[in-house]
């Protein structure tokens, strides 16, 4: 499911029972100023390298509630409950404990992948090193040739194939 910025708006509005009956009782320029902070929310994360690929406007003013955010399913959570903790005083809303622990473990636990460096495989013209010669090995002087994963899945006929060396 691809969340649009009105998705993660209204769920942020959701938090602060901010309900009616089916609909939102929330006007036109409340949810524009709901998006700014939003972006603005976003982009201080980005400023501090947390980064999960959210679709920034070209302007202040020109994000749409119908725009995809870009963001991963994982993440959002964290930033309509981040959001949420952003816009509860402007409402005179107080969030529950609950919610203020999940946004917060949340946002920990984007902080955590984003120190966390991307795993990689050396490059078949890295030498072995000292170390990793096991007896098998001793005459290849070079790490072998990186595999992209060593589960393949052909989309077509729907098989899985587990390559074994």
């Amino acid at each position: 499911m691809a969340w649009t910025k009105g998705d993660l708006v209204n769920a942020a509005f959701g938090e602060l029972a901010l309900v009616s009956g089916p609909g939102f009782d929330v006007t036109p320029e409340e949810t524009a100023r709901a998006l700014l902070r939003l972006d603005a929310m976003v982009a201080t994360w980005a400023a501090k390298g947390v980064r999960i690929g959210y679709a920034f406007p070209a302007s202040p003013q020109g994000s749409k509630a119908t725009y995809a955010s870009g963001i991963p399913d994982a993440a959002a959570e964290t930033v309509f409950l981040n959001l949420a903790k952003r816009l509860a005083p402007s409402f005179g809303k107080a969030l529950s404990p609950q919610t203020l622990t999940a946004a917060r473990e949340g946002y920990d636990t984007l902080l955590w992948s984003a120190a966390r460096p991307p795993e990689q495989q050396l490059p078949n013209t890295q030498p072995r090193g000292a170390g990793n010669k096991p007896w098998r090995t001793a005459n290849r002087p070079f790490l072998p040739r990186p595999d992209s994963d060593p589960l393949r899945f052909d989309g077509q006929s729907g098989e899985l194939d587990i390559l074994q060396e």
